[in-house]
C-alpha cells in the first residue's frame, strides 16, 4: 500500500519537478516519518518549488512564512487579542497551525523567531501566552536556506539543526532536464493545476504501517554503531545525538516501505546517513582548517562500521 501511494506522489510530483527522483523520494521519507525538511542550496534551484508541490499533492492545509529579521514569534504562532464584540479574549492563530509550513530562508529571521520553532517542530504543539495548542497532523516543516549569501543571516543553531529530520541539496539539473523544464514551463504553470493525490487520513495511515517495518537485530545495532562512531571520532567536536540515531532508524523504515520491503537493510542505512546526520554534526576547527567537512567524514564512518552479512 504504501509503495502505491509512494508512486503515486511521486509521478504527480514530478508533473511539476523536472528529475530530483532521488530528492522526491528523501522528501516522502519525511512525510512518513512525519519529519521536517531542510532544503539548502543556491538561489533558483527549485526549493521553494518542490515544497509547494508536495503540499499540493498531499492535500494538507499549506501556509508559505517569508522569513526576514524583522519577523515576530507571534507572527509564527499567533496572539491572543480582545474582542471588543464578545468582550473576551480570542486566539488568532499563526502560519504555524497549518499542516504543512513552508519556511522560505529560515535563516534569515533572528534567534528569537528560530527558537518559537522548537516546541512545534518536536511536540507539535504551540504555547502562547500560557495556553498550550496542539497543532494539526500530519505536521510537517519544509524550510529553505541559501548557504552561499551570508550577509544578513544568522546560522541554525545545533538544537534547532538537530529537529530537522533531513538536510538535502537540490543541485543543479542535467542538461536533459533543464532542457525538458523549459519545455514544461514554456506556456504556464504546471503548479497552479496540480491536484492532491493523497489525504491528510492517508498520510497519518501510512505513518503508522511504516513504523511496522521489521529491523532485524544486526541491522539495529549497525544504525547505532554508525551514529556512535561519529562521537567518537577524532575529527567531531560535537557527534550524532540520539535524537539522529532515532532519526536514522526510522528513515531506514520508511525507505523500506516506499520501496515495496517489509524489512530494513543496511544498505537504506548507507544511503540515509549523509542525509540524516551531516548537518547535526561539528566539526573541529583543525578539521576544518584541513578542508574536511561534516559529509567526508560520515562517507568515512560508513567505510570504517562493520556491515552487517547473512549468516
Amino acid at each position: 500500500m504504501i509503495a502505491e501511494t509512494a508512486a503515486r506522489l511521486r509521478e504527480n510530483i514530478q508533473k511539476v519537478i523536472v528529475g530530483k527522483a532521488d530528492v522526491i523520494d528523501l522528501a516522502l521519507i519525511a512525510m512518513l516519518c512525519e519529519g521536517h525538511l531542510l532544503l539548502e542550496d543556491v538561489p533558483g534551484t527549485g526549493k521553494t518549488t518542490l515544497a509547494k508541490t508536495i503540499a499540493a499533492s498531499l492535500g494538507c492545509s499549506f501556509r508559505r512564512v517569508q522569513f526576514t529579521p524583522d519577523l515576530l514569534p507571534s507572527d509564527l504562532t499567533g496572539i491572543y487579542y480582545f474582542n471588543q464584540r464578545s468582550q473576551e479574549f480570542e486566539f488568532r492563530p499563526g502560519p504555524l497551525m497549518a499542516q504543512i509550513l513552508l519556511a522560505d530562508e529560515i535563516n534569515r529571521a533572528t534567534p528569537r523567531t528560530q527558537s518559537a520553532l522548537l516546541e512545534a517542530m518536536q511536540e507539535r504543539q504551540v504555547t502562547v501566552d500560557i495556553a498550550t495548542h496542539a497543532l494539526p497532523r500530519p505536521f510537517l516543516v519544509m524550510a529553505t536556506q541559501n548557504p552561499i549569501e551570508l550577509e544578513g543571516t544568522f546560522p541554525l543553531p545545533e538544537a534547532q539543526l538537530d529537529r530537522f529530520l533531513m538536510k538535502v541539496a537540490l543541485g543543479y539539473p542535467d542538461a536533459a532536464d533543464e532542457s525538458a523544464m523549459l519545455i514544461r514551463f514554456e506556456r504556464d504553470d504546471p503548479l497552479e493545476t496540480l491536484a492532491p493525490v493523497v489525504s491528510p487520513e492517508e498520510i497519518m495511515a501510512m505513518q503508522a504501517d511504516a513504523r511496522q517495518v521489521r529491523v532485524e537485530q544486526s541491522v539495529r545495532q549497525y544504525v547505532v554503531d554508525v551514529c556512535r562512531a561519529t562521537r567518537l571520532h577524532d575529527d567531531i567536536l560535537l557527534g550524532a545525538s540520539p535524537r539522529a540515531t532515532m532519526a536514522l532508524y526510522r528513515t531506514c523504515q520508511a525507505r523500506a516501505a516506499i520501496d515495496g520491503r517489509d524489512f530494513v537493510l543496511p544498505d537504506d542505512v548507507k544511503a540515509l546517513s549523509a542525509h540524516v546526520l551531516t548537518h547535526r554534526l561539528v566539526v573541529n576547527p583543525q578539521t576544518r582548517l584541513r578542508g574536511r567537512t561534516p559529509e567526508d567524514v560520515v562517507r568515512e564512518v560508513v567505510n570504517t562500521v562493520r556491515v552487517p552479512v547473512e549468516a
